[in-house]
């Protein structure tokens, strides 16, 4: 072959290869993780990489517990189901430890409200929003907690369905996801995955929904474990993770005391079981027996 036609080639080769530098230099080089006890500082990168690859191109995916929303006291906060749970595997007769936690912690999310982790977290979500960029809630909580969700999530200024992924509404009934075991619900860019691996979760809802491919996808959690679990499943592909943890409500977590949550629980457990006898089950089912089985 002549030198004359090897030029063209060269040339085209040498284009091809200057566009790909260029674009990397716009492009998330690799998943990380990050930390910040700020949403300012969230949604700083959330734009800085929008403004870079276009708002279509980023997903930006939200937890609510102890990261957009903490309760007003311990009794029936993360902290409080995570030590119950610990509780009952180390001593499951201990007094403060109850027969239900899931059943208890619906009782008590329709009896308590919750508080903003920071005075700015609503409108940080509405930035991100009055920017066209895509932002779902995903959450360790199940369906059966959903009407409790929504009241908070709305009389606290938050409001999913601006430009959540998928159909508008999400869908009317409960699913179990192609990878998993459990009933989960998406509805209103809450999706309610009932404590099921985040990052399957997510991956299942992409596919369900049929939501192009992210570029980017920028997680705020407060928990590592929530964070590692979408890193290791969008590892190798074409998505980059930004994995940010959200530390606001670390001094919340770490002074938890389960001593005062069970005296604030010894006092309002006689008037939920009242409630429910008097108007029924329609908010939350207390167990028949407070206490596990066999340590009466």
């Amino acid at each position: 072959m002549s030198s004359r036609s090897q030029l063209p080639n060269a040339l085209r080769g040498l284009l091809i290869a200057t566009l790909l530098l260029s674009g990397c230099a716009h492009w998330p080089s690799e998943s990380v993780s990050l930390e910040t006890g700020e949403f300012a500082t969230f949604v700083a990168d959330v734009i800085t990489w929008s403004e870079r690859l276009g708002p279509e191109r980023v997903l930006v995916v939200l937890d609510i517990d102890n990261t957009l929303l903490a309760m007003e006291q311990g009794l029936g906060s993360d902290q409080w189901y995570e030590w119950q749970k610990a509780q009952f595997e180390e001593d499951r007769c201990d007094p403060r430890v109850v027969s239900d936690r899931l059943a208890v912690q619906g009782a008590l999310y329709f009896a308590s409200a919750m508080r903003p982790t920071r005075a700015d977290a609503a409108q940080a979500v509405r930035s991100l929003q009055d920017q066209g960029i895509a932002v779902i809630a995903l959450t360790s909580r199940g369906p059966d907690y959903r009407l409790h969700t929504f009241r908070e999530l709305r009389r606290n200024g938050f409001d999913f369905r601006r430009t959540a992924i998928g159909p508008a509404a999400g869908w009317d009934e409960a699913f179990i996801p192609d990878n998993g075991t459990r009933p989960t619900r998406y509805e209103d860019g809450v999706f309610q995955t009932a404590g099921q691996h985040k990052g399957e979760m997510l991956d299942a809802l992409l596919r369900r929904t049929g939501h192009a491919a992210p570029a980017v996808i920028l997680v705020l959690d407060d928990k590592q474990y929530n964070l590692d679990a979408v890193l290791e499943t969008f590892a190798g592909r074409d998505v980059s993770v930004r994995a940010w943890r959200f530390t606001a409500e670390d001094p919340n977590v770490a002074g938890f005391d389960a001593d005062q949550s069970h005296a604030l629980w010894q006092a309002i457990a006689p008037a939920l079981e009242a409630l429910q006898r008097a108007l029924g089950p329609d908010h939350y089912a207390l167990p028949a027996d407070l206490r596990p089985a066999g340590c009466e």
